[in-house]
């Protein structure tokens, strides 16, 4: 069911209906209901993998729960009787317990995410490395199917089970309660990825129709579906002939082919984000932010604080901190100050733990040696800053820099979004190679275009009112953004008297329908849900 769909705005429409029909205890069912309808639609086969997750999630964190309050409660039995050893030695056995559990249900979930999504591309490294030696490479032939969001609902149920592990929330007696958590409708395809406490608390608390849930809900779809079906759908051909062709370009028809890559992708996610953001607004529900005017970054490490920033928090909750305060992280540190100084050693930890986590999110992204190097240059640029930190503060203290002056802070921003651009291409034009060829061409072919159809060949093919809607959008984007650094756009909004707002919305629908709805075929599905 494409969520650009007039199929899926007929479902959410009887959704929300129901939802408020049912007496208030009953809505978490609705919203159950209409996540399995939905799932099933996308496919059946594929609702088995997630009831699998949701299944052994469960049961994990109900054994190890159990295991908690049974020694919770055999501690306060026999307190007076036992001694500290025995009191250590019976707390150490129950965490080993609590641990094998935990770890079991990791390796499965985990296992099949990795089994349905890096197979193929694990395969293609063997038989590499098979055919250095002389061999014959094993046949791909197996055709693996991979869920709908299955990296999203699969993060979210391990960040859950490890939470339980580590006694900070309580785990779930309810099935069917893990089973909505692990496939709400809304975010089960590109997140947000939430943790339990926050999204339990919204999910089953009773809620009431309310005026404001629905028109702010409704204001924030239709920015969304504009963001989407306009934007990222329209300046999509632009960027897909640039990606295909690059070598035929100039290097400045590249280089404004991977700005728009950069505009497509944002309007794209973000996009999805306040489609379903607004939705869940209108159930009363509110999902966690995924973005924060990331393109106003004044670095790379700020940047990704503001980009899908729940992926973020789940890499920095469940594997940064963890293995920057790790033991042997700890003591590796310890250990180099002796040889190397206090400067390197309060900077080993974190940086182990970066290469880890950029490691991973690479990999995350997408099953291909482009996103591995994506994620290994996204991690360098942010190490690199960690360790020349005290060099940066001395040049910017002997050349008198000002970092509160605007020209500074404007110069920072607009070099992170070239940077940014740049990384963002490296998986996206096809192979590696050719990741590294469209800089190569935007930076060797110096050729200028006489004529705008040289500039951007694919106008012609795409028309010059797209194009001037394109451009109107970047620049309302731009301002919208500027706005919301004071407030959110839709206090903006509500100021504005009734007719204007109404005639401002029919603006949105007529622009969705004269130029989103055609450009549909062009734009494709949303780019995020590959991954």
């Amino acid at each position: 069911m494409s969520i650009t769909s007039f199929t899926f705005v007929a479902f959410v429409f009887a959704a929300l209906i129901l939802y408020y029909l049912v007496p208030k205890r009953f809505q978490w069912i609705i919203l159950l209901l209409a996540s399995l309808v939905f799932y099933a639609r996308y496919s059946e086969k594929c609702l088995l993998f997630v009831l699998v997750t949701a299944v052994t999630v469960w049961g994990a964190a109900r054994v190890m729960q159990g295991l908690s309050d049974g020694r919770k409660a055999y501690l306060k039995a026999h307190k007076a009787e036992m001694s500290k050893e025995e009191k250590s030695a019976y707390k150490k056995k129950i965490r080993k317990q609590r641990k094998m559990v935990m770890l079991a249900a990791l390796l499965l979930n985990l296992g099949i995410l990795c089994v349905v999504k890096y197979f193929h591309f694990a395969l293609a490294q063997i038989n590499a490395l098979i055919s250095l030696t002389g061999g014959e490479g094993i046949a791909d032939t197996y055709r693996l199917l991979v869920p709908l969001g299955i990296s999203f609902y699969t993060f979210q149920a391990v960040g859950y089970l490890v939470d339980v592990y580590w006694e900070n929330c309580k785990a779930e007696k309810n099935f069917f309660r893990m089973l909505l958590f692990v496939s709400f409708f809304p975010q089960v395809t590109q997140g947000p990825i939430s943790d339990y406490e926050q999204l339990s608390g919204e999910l089953f608390a009773e809620h009431s129709l309310s005026y404001d849930n629905y028109a702010r809900g409704f204001q924030r779809m239709l920015w969304g579906f504009m963001k989407k079906m306009v934007l990222a759908n329209l300046v999509a051909p632009y960027v897909q002939d640039v990606f295909a062709n690059y070598s035929t370009y100039t290097g400045i028809s590249a280089f404004i082919g991977a700005l728009f890559y950069s505009v497509q992708i944002y309007a794209d996610f973000s996009g999805y984000m306040d489609i379903m953001c607004g939705l869940c607004e209108m159930f009363g529900i509110h999902l966690t932010e995924n973005f924060e005017r990331p393109y106003f970054s004044k670095s790379i490490a700020e940047y990704w604080r503001r980009w899908h920033i729940s992926l973020g928090a789940w890499f920095k909750r469940y594997i940064y901190f963890p293995i920057a305060m790790s033991n042997w992280s700890r003591q590796l540190a310890w250990k180099s100050r002796e040889r190397f100084g206090q400067g390197i050693s309060d900077v080993l930890p974190a940086t182990i733990a970066l290469v880890v986590v950029w490691l991973c999110t690479g990999l995350w992204h997408g099953a291909s040696w482009g996103y591995v190097a994506w994620g290994l240059v996204n991690g360098l640029f942010i190490i690199l800053s960690l360790w020349l930190e005290h060099i940066y503060a001395a040049w910017k203290k002997a050349l008198r820099i000002n970092e509160s002056a605007w020209l500074w802070r404007a110069f920072q921003t607009v070099r992170t979004f070239i940077l940014v651009t740049f990384i963002k291409v490296l998986p996206e034009v096809g192979t590696l190679s050719d990741g590294f060829g469209l800089w190569r061409q935007i930076f060797t072919e110096h050729t200028l275009p006489k004529t705008v159809d040289e500039l951007l060949p694919a106008l012609a093919a795409n028309g010059t009112a797209n194009f001037v809607v394109i451009m109107i959008m970047i620049v309302l984007l731009f301002v919208t953004s500027l706005m919301q650094r004071k407030m959110p756009i839709r206090d903006y909004f509500a100021r504005v008297p009734l007719p204007g707002r109404l005639i401002i919305m029919a603006c949105g629908f007529a622009v969705i329908i004269i130029f989103g709805v055609p450009a549909m075929a062009s734009g494709g599905g949303f780019l995020y849900a590959q991954f």
